[in-house]
């Protein structure tokens, strides 16, 4: 197999990105307010709480969008206000040719969106079913991987589209951003969406940059006390975006370093281990026979997480060893029966690679005393 992991932000390179969220807070806050909860309900000047104003507007800064909206069910809710902000029922969306991650395909349904495929790796097919299909009226990119065999690059894709029509684009950056370098709204998209939990922020909290228009709009249809982000979560969004950054930076490079040594040969019975973007960016170790599944469940008395919480979330810091994702599993279905995911979240290459070593050693010792 031959995969096209996204490139991750070196350690130095999340530092700086720790700094600028630091100094885009002080640029907003004063510093007693930083040392506060913030405040909640509906302030006359803003329509929100001032403390989840001035968040959003920091978040802003970060990225380089227009604007920010915190916004209620997480990053599948974001992309679906995005597209509700950008499209009306009925319209058609491109969207690439391969299988939409769940919630996505449900959001398209409840707005009425028609998809038109066009494999984003292929450009020139972009501009093929753009020149063909006049009547697309926006385009949704996810930035990571849909299918093992996924390599295109977020900003030609959103470059080749604007040049063959004229089109708002929104971009899914879950389990890209503070990952990747730059946004999709960086990139040139006009919206982009994800979930602050996955961030280290907290639990239901989807946030929207991009385009000030799209903003204005939900923020008017957003009105009611209910369905604001209170201050203190606010706060939390931004406690997660500033450490974020560095520990992602660590859990990449632990992904190297494991995918190294089993490459190497370091555990007999481990065929081959590739870096994915599947959605995380994660280890895929394959193993010499199906045996996935006894790995998986070994792991787990071993300390491995055995499925996520939050992918990503604050409270996720063992390794977690799951099954390849639903989206690589539709591509081949075999996968699933020899080959793992892994993402060592807060843990060590030494970790890893003994409960990868360990679990195996008592599958294999489970199948001699059966065959005894």
């Amino acid at each position: 197999m031959r995969t096209y992991p996204l490139r991750s932000m070196t350690v130095e390179e999340a530092t700086q990105l720790q700094f600028k969220v630091i100094d885009s807070i002080t640029r907003e806050f004063e510093g007693h307010q930083v040392l506060s909860r913030g405040d909640l309900g509906l302030s006359p000047e803003a329509g929100k709480p001032v403390t989840t104003r001035k968040a959003e507007k920091v978040i802003a800064r970060i990225f380089d969008a227009e604007a920010c909206m915190l916004v209620r069910g997480a990053g599948s809710g974001a992309i679906r206000l995005g597209l509700h902000a950008m499209m009306k029922c009925g319209d058609k969306i491109l969207v690439h040719k391969a299988p939409i991650y769940s919630t996505t395909k449900t959001t398209l349904s409840m707005l009425g969106l028609i998809p038109v495929e066009a494999d984003f790796n292929d450009c020139v097919q972009i501009e093929e079913v753009l020149g063909r299909e006049k009547d697309i009226k926006g385009a949704l990119v996810q930035y990571t991987r849909q299918k093992p065999d996924d390599r295109y690059d977020m900003e030609e894709v959103i470059r080749t589209i604007q040049s063959r029509a004229s089109v708002p684009i929104l971009t899914d950056d879950n389990y890209a951003v503070m990952k990747e370098p730059r946004t999709g709204v960086q990139c040139g998209a006009d919206l982009s969406c994800f979930s602050s939990f996955k961030l280290l922020g907290p639990e239901g909290i989807g946030i929207i940059i991009g385009k000030k228009s799209y903003m204005d709009k939900l923020v008017l249809e957003n009105y009611s006390g209910g369905m604001q982000v209170q201050g203190h979560e606010a706060m939390d969004v931004l406690f997660g975006l500033t450490y974020a950054p560095v520990a992602l930076a660590i859990q990449a490079s632990v992904g190297e370093a494991c995918t190294k040594r089993l490459k190497a040969g370091e555990i007999a019975g481990v065929r081959d281990a590739f870096l994915a973007n599947a959605q995380s960016k994660v280890l895929l170790v394959e193993f010499e026979e199906d045996i996935a599944g006894a790995v998986l469940r070994e792991a787990q008395k071993l300390g491995a997480a055995p499925s996520p919480v939050g992918a990503e979330s604050k409270y996720e810091l063992v390794p977690m060893f799951y099954r390849i994702s639903g989206t690589f599993s539709q591509a081949d279905p075999l996968l699933e029966r020899r080959m793992i995911r892994v993402n060592p979240m807060r843990a060590g290459a030494d970790t890893v690679i003994r409960i990868i070593k360990e679990a195996m050693e008592r599958v294999k010792a489970d199948v001699s005393s059966s065959d005894d």
